[in-house]
């Protein structure tokens, strides 16, 4: 569901999402104090703890005695770093939000000047690239083959999708739903939902410092599925009839047409005394049977989910920017 659109009341909202961080949460909060208290922001930093087993939260209770600043948000289990960022934005009160991660990898140093892209040049969302990285090459290499594929696919020119390190307009993440593991594809869903001015800058990426990375190469082939998903469902989502129904068509006619030719085949055979083998000899028959009922099962999936879809709460869920009245 789409979070409730209500006018900022701060500058700058920083969401921090977290998993097992203990080391470095209070060394990034001082980074970030550095970096944002001589601005004369009004801001606040969120950070949201999904489901630790080390002391993060109780770092992150005894950052908020210390620091009015702070907020806290505490799953009671792991649920991914999508659920964090959701729950993260959700909250965000600051005119722009920036999102980073906790392992000290994204530099705070990059705030002020993501924030002026957003404030001053328009941009809905920029995106941190981290042009220069300093990970093992089994992290690098999938990462620029599923950058290059989601570039293509969605016909956003970002270099690093996946980069924690990126500035919203406030707009931006009250009308976007983030879910699963949907969030590498934060700036196509914004896309998709109307917000088209999506930059990029390049941004220091810092050597991991504590602990050990989250992610393994299973994030890769997930990816790769997620990509599917959030295609089809911007697609087809409110008309699922347009591709099952399509499909289904299409391989029933097939179906049909190779049925049909070989029965007209057979009778020309009979009518000329021309000895011929049985249809049921033929495997174009059984092909074209096929063909026929995987076709129907395709066109009733899409009527059934057509049928879904036109009952759902969400048919008519427009996101509107303005309204005169």
């Amino acid at each position: 569901m789409v979070h409730k659109l209500k006018k900022p009341n701060m500058d700058l909202s920083i969401v921090v999402p977290l998993y097992n961080e203990e080391e470095s949460i209070k060394e990034l909060y001082d980074w970030i104090q550095r970096v944002v208290s001589p601005l004369n922001w009004s801001y606040e930093v969120i950070f949201v703890d999904d489901g630790s087993t080390d002391t993060s939260w109780t770092v992150i209770e005894e950052l908020k005695r210390e620091a009015a600043p702070v907020k806290g948000i505490r799953f009671r289990r792991n649920y991914g770093k999508s659920a964090g960022l959701y729950c993260g934005f959700e909250a965000a009160q600051g005119d722009v939000v920036i999102t980073m991660d906790a392992d000290l990898q994204d530099s705070p140093d990059e705030i002020p000047e993501l924030t002026r892209m957003v404030k001053e040049e328009g941009y809905d969302i920029v995106s941190g690239w981290k042009k220069k990285r300093y990970d093992p090459i089994g992290k690098t290499l999938p990462s620029k083959l599923f950058n290059r594929t989601v570039r293509m696919v969605s016909g956003i020119k970002l270099h690093d999708f996946n980069c924690g390190l990126k500035a919203y307009r406030n707009e931006v993440v009250k009308n976007i739903e983030v879910y699963g593991e949907m969030h590498r594809y934060i700036p196509l869903i914004a896309k998709q939902a109307g917000f088209k001015r999506i930059g990029e800058k390049v941004v220091q990426h810092q050597e991991r410092k504590y602990g050990v990375s989250k992610f393994g190469i299973e994030r890769t082939i997930k990816g790769f599925l997620d990509l599917l998903s959030v295609t089809f469902i911007a697609k087809f989502g409110k008309r699922p009839m347009h591709l099952f129904g399509a499909l289904g068509t299409l391989m029933f006619a097939v179906g049909f047409l190779t049925a049909l030719g070989l029965g007209a085949s057979k009778l020309w055979y009979v009518y000329h005394n021309v000895a011929a083998r049985l249809l049921t000899d033929s495997p174009y028959f059984y092909i074209s049977l096929v063909s026929m009922v995987i076709g129907t099962q395709l066109f009733l999936a899409g009527f059934l989910a057509e049928m879904v879809a036109r009952n759902g709460h969400e048919r008519n869920n427009y996101h509107i920017s303005q309204r005169i009245d």
